[in-house]
This record gives C-alpha cells, sequence and structure tokens, in this order.
C-alpha cells in the first residue's frame, strides 16, 4: 500500500513539475516576463490595425498593440497604445516613425516603428511617436481612373486638331487653281481685244504710241503664260499623285485610331467598374480581396510555424543548422551564448578590433573605414573557400556603459559587417546571420569582453 501512494505522489509531483516548466515556456516565448514600456500612435485609418497586433522595431518583433481608443468624431484620430520590449527601448527616438506595415504582399497587418537619428534623444514613456498613414489599395486604383480619363482627353483634342488642320489644306489648294483660271482668262481676252485693254491694243490712233506698250505686254504675256503652264504643271502632278485622297484617308485613319482608342478606354473603366463592384452575395472587390488575403496569410502562416518545428526536431535540426536555415531572429543573445553549435570550439572565429574597422561620421553613426574592408578581406584570403562554403555568424560588440546604447550599437556593427560581405562576395543571404551580443561574449572563447566584432564560421554538428 506504501509503494501505491509513493507512486501516485510521484506521478503528481512530476505532473506539477511538468506543468510549470511549461507555464514559463509559454510565458517566455510571449515575452510574459519581460520588462515592456508603453508608447502611442495616432491614426486616422488604421488599415486593419487592431488589438494585440505585432509591433517591429527596425524589422524586429519588439511588442503588441495592447489598446485602441476610437474617436468621438470623423474629424478625429484613432489613439493606438504600444507595448514594446524595454531592450529596445534605445532605438525608439523622438525623431522614429510609427506607421503600418504589412508581412509581405499577403501578410497579416502591424506596425512598425523606424529608429530614429542617433542625434534625438531616446523617447520616454507614455510619449505619442510620429506617424504616417497607409496608402491604400482603392486611392491607387482612383488614380489610374484618372490618368485614363485625362488621356481619352488627350486623344479627342489631337483628332480635332487633325481634321481642322485637313479643311485648311483644302481650303488652300481650291485657292490656287481659283487664281491661276483666273489668270489665263484675262490673257485670252487681252488677246482678242475685249474689254478696256482690248480696244486700246486696236485703236490706229493709238498704234504708234503704245506699241512698245504692246510689245512689252506681248513678252509679260509670254512671261505669263509661261508661269501659268509651270502652274498647271504643278497642279496635274500633285492631282496625280492622289495627295489629297492620300491626306484624307490619313485623317480618316486618325479618326478611326481615336473611335478605338475610346472605345478601349471605356471598356477598360467598365472592367474596373465590374471588378470593384459587389459580387452575388453583395460583397465588394475589397471585401473579397482582404478575406482571400486574410486566408492565404493564416496557411502562410501555418506553414511557417510547421517549418520553424522542423527546424527545432531533434532528428533533423542538425541539418537545418548545417545548411544555415537555423533562424538567427528567434534566438536571444542569452540563448545564443548557450548553444553549443555557436560556441563550439571547433567553429573558426576572427576578432576583429572596431579600432580596425569603423569610424565615426559628423552625425555620430558608425561606418567601414578603408582599413576595416582590407583587414575583411585578408580575413576571407585567409581562410579561403571554406570560410565561404559554410554558414558564417557575425557577433557585434560595443564595450560601454548603457544596455540599450550597447545594443543598437553592437546590432549595427554586425550589420556593416554583414552587408559588406554580402555584396561584396556575393553570399548567400541564408547563409549569412548576425547576432547583437553588447560587450560580453560566450564563456569559454579567451575573451571576457570585446569592442568590435567576430566573424563565426559555423563547423559544428549538433
Amino acid at each position: 500500500m506504501m509503494n501505491r501512494n509513493f507512486i501516485v505522489g510521484l506521478f503528481v509531483v512530476a505532473g506539477l513539475l511538468l506543468f510549470t516548466v511549461g507555464l514559463f515556456m509559454i510565458g517566455n516565448r510571449h515575452e510574459a516576463f519581460t520588462h515592456h514600456i508603453d508608447y502611442y500612435a495616432e491614426f486616422v485609418d488604421l488599415s486593419g490595425l487592431t488589438k494585440g497586433s505585432k509591433v517591429q522595431v527596425a524589422g524586429m518583433d519588439a511588442g503588441q498593440i495592447v489598446e485602441v481608443k476610437v474617436p468621438n468624431s470623423p474629424s478625429g484620430r484613432f489613439r493606438v497604445k504600444i507595448q514594446i520590449d524595454d531592450v529596445l527601448h534605445g532605438l525608439v527616438r523622438t525623431d522614429s516613425i510609427a506607421t503600418i506595415a504589412t508581412e509581405g504582399v499577403v501578410g497579416n497587418t502591424f506596425l512598425l516603428i523606424h529608429p530614429g537619428s542617433t542625434a534625438a534623444p531616446a523617447a520616454l514613456s507614455q510619449a505619442t511617436l510620429v506617424s504616417k498613414e497607409p496608402t491604400e489599395l482603392a486611392d491607387l486604383l482612383e488614380q489610374g481612373k484618372g490618368v485614363l480619363t485625362d488621356l481619352d482627353g488627350t486623344v479627342r483634342n489631337a483628332n480635332g486638331l487633325l481634321t481642322s488642320v485637313g479643311g485648311n489644306l483644302n481650303s488652300t489648294l481650291n485657292g490656287v487653281r481659283t487664281t491661276v483660271a483666273n489668270v489665263n482668262d484675262v490673257v485670252v481676252d487681252v488677246k482678242a481685244g475685249r474689254g478696256a485693254a482690248g480696244m486700246l491694243l486696236h485703236d490706229d490712233a493709238l498704234a504708234a504710241q503704245i506699241r512698245q506698250t504692246v510689245t512689252n505686254a506681248q513678252e509679260a504675256s509670254v512671261s505669263l503664260n509661261d508661269l501659268s503652264g509651270h502652274a498647271n504643271t504643278l497642279m496635274t502632278d500633285f492631282q496625280s499623285r492622289h495627295l489629297p485622297q492620300k491626306i484624307d484617308n490619313a485623317l480618316g485613319s486618325v479618326g478611326s485610331a481615336a473611335s478605338n482608342m475610346d472605345a478601349t478606354s471605356r471598356q477598360i473603366l467598365r472592367t474596373i467598374s465590374e471588378a470593384t463592384g459587389p459580387d452575388i452575395q453583395g460583397l465588394t472587390a475589397g471585401t473579397n480581396l482582404s478575406e482571400t488575403l486574410s486566408n492565404t496569410n493564416a496557411a502562410t502562416a501555418n506553414m511557417a510555424d510547421e517549418t520553424e518545428a522542423l527546424k527545432h526536431n531533434f532528428l533533423i535540426r542538425g541539418f537545418f543548422r548545417q545548411r544555415g536555415y537555423y533562424n538567427l531572429a528567434q534566438l536571444s543573445p542569452d540563448q545564443y551564448r548557450k548553444d553549443k553549435v555557436f560556441t563550439s570550439t571547433s567553429n573558426i572565429r576572427a576578432w576583429l578590433p572596431a579600432s580596425e574597422l569603423f569610424e565615426s561620421g559628423a552625425d555620430g553613426s558608425e561606418r567601414l573605414t578603408t582599413q576595416g574592408k582590407s583587414l575583411l578581406d585578408n580575413t576571407i584570403a585567409q581562410y579561403g573557400d571554406s570560410f565561404l562554403q559554410s554558414p558564417i555568424v557575425i557577433e557585434g560588440y560595443w564595450d560601454r556603459r548603457g544596455a540599450a546604447e550597447q545594443f543598437a550599437r553592437s546590432r549595427n556593427r554586425a550589420i556593416l559587417v554583414r552587408r559588406y560581405l554580402q555584396y561584396h562576395y556575393q553570399l548567400d543571404a541564408s547563409h549569412l546571420g548576425i547576432v547583437a551580443l553588447q560587450n560580453i561574449p560566450p564563456s569559454g572563447l579567451g575573451h571576457p569582453t570585446w569592442d568590435g566584432v567576430c566573424v563565426v564560421t559555423v563547423r559544428s554538428k549538433p
């Protein structure tokens, strides 16, 4: 009987231990036991942002939205209460901008806080951050409809201008024909003695006086006849080439093209109207699109969770780590220091001091120097191809006071080195990771503190 009671008690104690461990693991995953700091942001349109939505700072998961206050009037703004991890407090400055973004094309809506400049002071708790309104898909469609309307008006104006030019050209050609015909009639009448000029030419009394005048007039008449002949030849050639008809045909083609373009514009507008109109169930295109994106995002999130679970499965996690697919974004600095894969002595480590890598700009931000780039190139050349065929982790360090400043500065140094290696050597981004370790390296590596970076080539297997 005593053995039975002992076994029952043992099972009860084991169950309580498992429950306690599970509670702490779940609380740690949801950051229930970490310190937080609160901020506020205001928006005219939340674009799907709700209580519990994720918050990111500089692209890193930082917390969530804990409260949304609805305005009292249409002219008011939604006031959103933001709760982020206290370790990221140093990245949120008074000039940081909060905006609404989505994860990829079909991802969930979340609040993104851009890190401010180094010169600006850190934002205090309960401060209201500067916000930027998101761009809606409906606004883009409305702008597209306006562009199509302007294009239709431009085509109509071009059609009217071409028609006017064609009419003026036909009137000019008719005037030239009439002038040439009148000149021929005048010459014939003068030669036949009709009219006042003909009578003068046939009067004997005036013959002696105007003989020279008549001679001059005849010479002028001959020249005029020649000119008339040239004009007739020019008109004949102009008509033989059917240029008026060709011009009319060209204008007709332009008018037809304008009509076709006008019909096409109306068809496009009708298609857009049908696409954005309600379906047979009375739901608008925007509602259907939002529902489709939500379903797709849910499926994508489930797939991401399942893939992440596979990465941590003890049977196949070694494959993912060796291939460089281990997700460093899910590891805290403390977890990284305890992981045997990254702290193994078989890994290749290059300890590079900050004094030889970086220099400070006028605004206080750091950048890689020419000497630092040469140092990185020499490090790569020292280890050869084996250095580039394995996963690489850049550990960032900043050996000064202030936990938030250490985290921000050490992360920035790791990002600068990763960016140079990736683009200078055309490395696969999935094989490059970064971790901000402030100023404390993993134990057992011979460096109690460090100021700079350490480039780690992961060679060990789990």
